[in-house]
C-alpha cells in the first residue's frame, strides 16, 4: 500500500504542470525580493524627497505603546502594484507570442488543406461512380 502511494505521489510530483508551478513559485519569490529592494532602496527615498514624508512612518496610539505602521503597509501596496504590473506585461507578451504562433499555424493549415470541391463536382463524381457501378453490373450479367 505504501509503495502504491509513493508511486502515485512520484507520478504527480513529476508531472509537467507541477514542475512548472514549482519553478514559477521560485522565480516569483526571487523576483519579489528584487521588487522589495527596489521599493525600499529607490521608491521610498524618492517619495521622501518629493513629499517630505517618511514612508516608513508610524502613528502612536495613545499611551498604550501600540502603533499603526502605515509605512510598511504603503511599501507592501507599492510592491503589489509593481508585481501586478510586471505580471500583466509578462502575460500580455506571452499571449501575443502565443497568438502569433497560432496565426502562423492557421496559415499553414490553410495552405496545406486542398480546396473543397464545388457542389457540381460532387454531383458529377456521384454520377460517374453510379455509371461505373452500372457498367460493371451490365458486364457481369453479360458474362454469365
Amino acid at each position: 500500500m505504501l509503495k502504491k502511494f509513493l508511486h502515485e505521489f512520484k507520478a504527480f510530483a513529476l508531472k509537467g504542470n507541477v514542475m512548472d508551478l514549482a519553478i514559477g513559485v521560485i522565480i516569483g519569490a526571487a523576483f519579489q525580493d528584487i521588487v522589495t529592494s527596489l521599493t525600499e532602496s529607490f521608491i521610498n527615498p524618492l517619495i521622501n524627497c518629493i513629499g517630505g514624508a517618511e514612508v516608513a512612518g508610524k502613528i502612536k496610539l495613545g499611551d498604550t505603546g501600540q502603533a499603526l505602521d502605515y509605512g510598511a503597509f504603503l511599501t507592501a501596496v507599492i510592491n503589489f502594484i509593481i508585481m501586478a504590473f510586471v505580471l500583466f506585461l509578462l502575460m500580455k507578451g506571452i499571449n501575443t507570442l502565443m497568438h502569433i504562433g497560432r496565426k502562423k499555424e492557421d496559415e499553414e493549415k490553410k495552405e496545406v488543406a486542398p480546396p473543397e470541391p464545388s457542389k457540381e463536382e460532387v454531383l458529377l463524381t456521384e454520377i460517374r461512380d453510379l455509371l461505373k457501378a452500372q457498367c460493371i453490373n451490365d458486364d457481369s450479367e453479360k458474362t454469365e
